[in-house]
């Protein structure tokens, strides 16, 4: 079991008399690839910043290795960032752009010239030494930006929406990428990002934000099939949020109709969220199912038909690899352990 290499404990922030963090408890573990996810303005990057030492917390405090760091200045920890805008030197090749903190550390020649041969290397750049930053792609640049910050040889790597101006198809690339030099690396990666397949791709550990809170902490099977509130639910991938009663452990009632599920400790007539993904409802004829509704909209997407079905005060999200019938009646039918029973939300 890998030790924890940062742990915050109860930090707050607030900008103008606006909390941004709500005294955030987080342990980080060594070599993992841990990544921050949530929509804007939930505190991600604060968080970020705050491990850098780019941001002093009003309270609480950060350690690194067990030891506070909250008064050590970035250029004095053993973290390093990669900037959604790479703020690579214009003026400096290649090269230079990535020698360029080893050389302000006064390392000799040939360790500079080892240790950068190595990187590029390592990003799939060798041969552009002398390549002016101008005349690189995007995705080009991105990678001396990531071996710039790696040549230092940082404990953590910080990487706040690197990926964020790379086109699709560069983006997928990356993410392997990223994935293969941190495991290579074996350092810890805190990356942060709001598109939930990037997190569910990348991580060994995701945190998912809201509004300053931390919703929930876990692998990306975890969070993807057991969420903890109906936020994390709709926020990783999309859901059918319903509202529900449960009756008692392991029966829970949804539009009139009694289910069996696989939840309890929630107590007896006590109302919940629902949760049932779309890709776990099966379309059955109408006379065998408890619930029944009507084909709104049918919308193909490659790999499945996206259906909208209206059912009692519900439209259902529906994936499903055949298609229904516009305007048809079909029944909806799931099994007990696809159902997420949940807390509601306050």
């Amino acid at each position: 079991m890998n030790k924890n290499i940062i742990s915050l404990e109860n930090i707050a922030v607030s900008f103008d008399g606006e909390r941004i963090l709500n005294n955030i408890s987080l342990d980080i573990k060594d070599k993992e690839f841990v990544t921050l996810l949530g929509p804007s303005g939930c505190g991600k990057t604060t968080t970020l910043r705050i491990i850098g030492g780019f941001l002093t917390p009003d309270s609480g405090s950060i350690k690194f290795e067990g030891k506070e760091i909250n008064n050590i200045p970035p250029y004095k920890r053993n973290v390093n960032t990669v900037f959604q805008r790479y703020a690579l030197f214009p003026h400096l090749n290649v090269f230079e752009n990535i020698a360029f903190g080893l050389k302000v550390k006064k390392f000799s020649d040939k360790e500079i010239q080892k240790r950068v041969g190595e990187m590029l290397e390592l990003v799939n750049l060798k041969g552009f030494e002398k390549r002016s930053i101008d005349r690189l792609s995007g995705g080009q640049q991105q990678r001396v930006a990531i071996a710039r910050a790696l040549v230092n040889e940082p404990k953590v790597l910080l990487l706040d929406e690197p990926l964020g101006a790379l086109d699709l198809k560069l983006r997928k690339e990356m993410q392997t990428e990223l994935k293969r030099i941190q495991q290579r690396l074996e350092i810890t990666f805190i990356y942060v990002t709001h598109d939930q397949e990037e997190a569910l791709t990348m991580s060994d550990t995701v945190v998912v934000m809201n509004k300053g809170d931390i919703q929930q902490v876990g692998s990306p099977v975890d969070i993807y099939n057991e969420p903890k509130n109906a936020f994390v639910a709709d926020f990783i991938g999309e859901s059918n949020i319903l509202n529900g009663m449960m009756v008692k452990d392991l029966l829970v009632e949804i539009s009139g109709s009694r289910f069996e599920c696989v939840d309890k400790g929630f107590g007896e007539n006590k109302p919940v969220d629902v949760v049932i993904r779309p890709e776990d409802i099966k379309l059955i004829s109408a006379q065998d199912a408890e619930i029944s509704g009507v084909v709104k909209s049918i919308t193909f997407k490659g790999v499945h038909y996206e259906m909208l079905i209206e059912a009692y005060d519900h439209n259902w999200l529906v994936h499903s690899t055949k298609a229904a019938e516009l305007g048809s009646t079909v029944g909806i039918t799931f099994d007990p352990y696809d159902i997420h029973i949940m807390n509601k939300m306050n």
